[in-house]
């Protein structure tokens, strides 16, 4: 049997990849499985479910109209436990059945900057990593766990492998290699990037499917529903969408036959995803939480939230993507309308500090490509600018501590965050900052177009909560 080893064993991994290679089981197609496990000892009690349950698990789905199903997904057949020295999954990784190794670990567990170099200055887990790999100790960063896996692997002669990115990055598999590559050379480890660059791939990926963090009541209805007390029970939205560019080089799952999109190019998928859901569904999150909501289907069903977010795509986003010299494959209009809708679904009861985190880190690569696309074409861009102006008033609440939940966000300095939030001229301080803007930072024309924003969202406010 060949095995994909997967890096990260979170909710939508289980929701998502899994799902692809388990209706291919379920086909007939055994050849196929997954080996999981985590970089990192977190999920405790979820990986400990799973290896009692030897992998199995149940996947909750529901429609915008509210139809729920169940599922018994089956396709992880090894769970790895947790280990510091990473001995167990360092050792899958290593064995010649593992053809792809695969990996969620957000958007911020890459740690690069805007010229997609690895931020070494700002990221001290980063740093600590590098030296904990050069000491010959096992990694816990992406990159770091992967190196210790690969190492073994090239010592084993085990073979080509393929590494396959299923974050919410643009160009994902080019970024993370690249990160990878850049690594390994700050180890200094010159035949380990030789082997790397000959015996392995990097497909670019879209992946989508809404998958909240679990709650109790989703194993109580899983247990009503199907009997049996599931310990990790998840849910996620109907919608799933997978597109992969066809580039392995150890041989892959028949995936097509499943409805996973195997293309030449992954390039129009991923920029419609990532602008007009991902920062899409961030405007949402942030103004939900301005305006006193919990979840994300009560700011869809605001209709001033809903038009916010309606007017960034029609206004800005769209007219960047689609042009008469580029026209994009993709109806996006009809995208649009769907992510709405699919956004709206109350029973997926997706919270808005799950989507609201890593700021940092989104703004750069979800929000900050359109601005560039517009200013290039010297353009306005009032629409697209409310997003960072919502990010900007959250920010102002969380620097007061008035954030009704914990914000969560791996590429952010608090230092640096609080210091905006203090400066004399807190939109001036926000739109110079090179970690979210990059070359754009103190822009004339993005500091205007912040501060009309700003104020938009400033009045937007007090006419929500009075303030």
């Amino acid at each position: 049997m060949n095995f994909i080893l997967h890096l990260g064993l979170g909710s939508f991994h289980r929701a998502h990849q899994a799902v692809y290679v388990h209706a291919l089981r379920q086909q007939g197609d055994t050849g196929w499985a997954i080996a999981g496990g985590n970089l990192r000892p977190d999920m405790a009690d979820t990986i400990a479910a799973l290896q009692a349950q030897d992998g199995r698990y149940t996947l909750e789905t529901v429609t915008p109209q509210g139809e729920r199903n169940y599922t018994v997904i089956e396709s992880i057949q090894r769970v790895i436990p947790y280990q510091d020295d990473l001995a167990p999954l360092i050792a899958m990784g290593a064995d010649p059945a593992t053809r792809i190794i695969s990996f969620t670990v957000t958007e911020a567990g890459y740690y690069l900057d805007a010229q997609n170099q690895l931020d070494w200055p700002t990221f001290a887990d980063l740093r600590a990593d590098l030296a904990a790999v050069k000491a010959g100790q096992a990694g816990h960063t992406i990159y770091g766990g992967l190196v210790s896996i690969l190492r073994a692997r090239r010592a084993a002669g085990a073979g080509a492998v393929t590494l396959m990115n299923c974050d919410n990055l643009r160009h994902n598999g080019d970024r993370s290699r690249g990160g990878l590559l850049q690594f390994i050379e700050a180890l200094g480890d010159a035949p380990l990037k030789e082997w790397v660059e000959q015996n392995t791939t990097s497909p670019n990926a879209m992946v989508d499917r809404i998958t909240p963090r679990p709650t109790p009541d989703v194993a109580e209805r899983v247990k009503a529903a199907t009997g049996w007390d599931d310990k990790a029970a998840l849910m996620g939205e109907s919608f799933i969408q997978w597109v992969i560019e066809d580039d392995f080089i150890a041989g892959r799952p028949a995936w097509e036959t499943v409805g996973v999109e195997m293309v030449q190019s992954v390039q129009a998928h991923e920029e419609a995803k990532i602008r007009l859901l991902n920062a899409t569904h961030s405007c949402i999150a942030w103004a939900g939480t301005l305006a006193g909501y919990q979840y994300i289907h009560e700011g869809t069903h605001d209709a001033a939230i809903r038009q916010m977010a309606y007017d960034y795509v029609t206004d800005d986003a769209i007219p960047v993507l689609h042009t008469p010299e580029q026209p994009c494959p993709i109806n996006l209009e009809q995208y649009r309308d769907v992510v709405l809708d699919r956004f709206g679904n109350p029973a997926i009861a997706d919270t808005n500090q799950r989507v609201a985190m890593d700021a940092f880190s989104k703004i750069p690569g979800m929000i900050a490509p359109t601005i560039r696309d517009k200013l290039a074409r010297n353009a306005s861009f009032d629409s697209v600018a409310m997003l960072p102006a919502l990010f900007l008033a959250y920010l102002q609440r969380w620097h007061a501590g008035q954030i009704p939940y914990s914000y969560q966000d791996q590429a952010m300095d608090p230092a640096v965050a609080h210091a905006i939030c203090d400066a004399a001229d807190p939109v001036a301080a926000y739109a110079a900052d090179t970690t979210l803007w990059g070359e754009m930072a103190s822009h004339p024309q993005l500091l205007d177009a912040l501060r009309k924003a700003y104020a938009r969202v400033l009045a937007f406010v007090a006419e929500r909560t009075g303030a």
